[in-house]
């Protein structure tokens, strides 16, 4: 049993040593798509919101296009990722693939509460659409940003 803790310990290092992820969306792949055609119209500025639809299939489509740029995401771990709208619905974002990136979680819990924050900012009329989708983008786009762009957001 002694010898099977460090063996363990091993083989799992290795298995994430081995495993890459985007951090943040490819600007080919997801360069970002409005809602065309909303559900409903929220906020002050009237934004059109589309609701959550996104197929396994569409998901699985998503997933395995960023495999093919060269990212080694296990499908074994394919539960350590969602399949993440880089213009958050609540913001007018799209269901379409060019809105889509496979997120793994340890960075979506950088970015999943300033999306919050952001869309409450929007409801109250303190920001717009567009200011709220360039913050959100710079963030998504450079991780290192994500707590600046939180405190201007929680700062409006």
């Amino acid at each position: 049993m002694k010898i099977l803790i460090p063996l363990l310990a091993l083989h799992l290092s290795l298995a994430f040593a081995a495993e890459s992820f985007p951090l943040g969306p490819h600007p080919e792949m997801t360069p970002g798509e409005l809602c065309a055609r909303p559900d409903t119209y929220r906020y002050p500025e009237r934004i059109g919101y589309c609701e959550r639809d996104v197929s396994s299939e569409l998901k699985d489509h998503v997933f395995q296009s960023y495999k093919k740029l060269g990212y080694t995401m296990p499908s074994d771990r394919r539960s350590s990722y969602k399949i993440d709208h880089y213009i958050p619905l609540c913001a007018g974002g799209s269901n379409g693939v060019d809105n889509l990136w496979p997120q793994h979680l340890t960075v979506g819990r950088q970015t999943d509460l300033l999306e919050d924050v952001g869309c409450q900012m929007l409801a109250k009329g303190k920001i717009t659409q567009a200011e709220l989708i360039g913050l959100i983008k710079r963030a998504k786009n450079d991780l290192s940003e994500a707590s600046d762009v939180l405190r201007i957001l929680r700062n409006l």
